[in-house]
């Protein structure tokens, strides 16, 4: 389990080290402290031992996920325009994200899951409460610059993101619900930033809140 920690913790600095790059405008060590994130998150989840978390089946899919989002996280820093590969690599990772979720804890009692209907209505209706101006923004920014082809996968990929929401809200794991609550807030500054008006320190706080979210995704499965 110690090199778990370590790991978390070399994630943790080198993601301070992509905020401070981002925040000074220096893209060489934004290159080198990005990835060194979702790598070091990533081989993380890999390492938890069985003995300390109930949710090795989920583990895996998180595992898979987090490979993407690193690839993803190549993608869109590179000074290339390769948002649409970007785009797809983040929904995949979403997409393994879910599945992961929806894989039950061993024994399934604990911890408690909660899939209920009512459960699941109330975070779905907070959610589309939450989102429903920004994503209205968002779809009229493409449509104003001409891009109205990357409508329908924006619109795939907030189904995604959304659904993930929902679902990380209903598993009875807080660090799971406060890390894709991180995820959709990131990725919606993220496309209010690009797409409708560039925002004062978006992104900072871009990076800030979808390093918030993966690290708090892969604490959810420990013990």
């Amino acid at each position: 389990m110690g090199a778990v920690w370590i790991l978390l913790s070399v994630a943790g600095v080198a993601a301070v080290a992509d905020w401070w790059a981002v925040a000074t405008d220096n893209r060489a060590l934004e290159y080198a402290a990005k990835p060194a994130v979702l790598a070091a998150l990533t081989a993380a989840a890999a390492l938890i031992p069985g003995d300390d978390t109930d949710l090795s089946a989920r583990r895996w899919w998180f595992v898979a996920a987090l490979s993407c989002c690193l690839l993803g996280d190549v993608l869109l820093m590179l000074p290339h325009d390769l948002f649409v590969p970007g785009l797809a690599a983040f929904l995949v990772g979403h997409v393994l994200f879910i599945i992961g979720l929806l894989q039950p804890a061993s024994p399934p009692s604990h911890p408690p899951f909660s899939f209920s209907t009512a459960g699941l209505a109330l975070a779905l209706g907070i959610v589309v409460v939450v989102e429903a101006y920004p994503s209205t923004l968002i779809l009229r920014g493409l449509l104003r610059e001409g891009q109205g082809a990357l409508v329908g996968p924006v619109c795939v990929y907030m189904a995604a993101i959304v659904t993930m929401a929902v679902l990380a809200t209903n598993v009875g794991v807080p660090a799971a619900a406060l890390g894709a609550s991180a995820f959709l807030v990131s990725d919606t500054l993220l496309a209010v930033d690009r797409f409708v008006r560039p925002l004062r320190r978006g992104r900072l706080s871009v990076h800030l809140t979808y390093h918030l979210a993966q690290g708090l995704l892969v604490v959810s499965l420990l013990k």
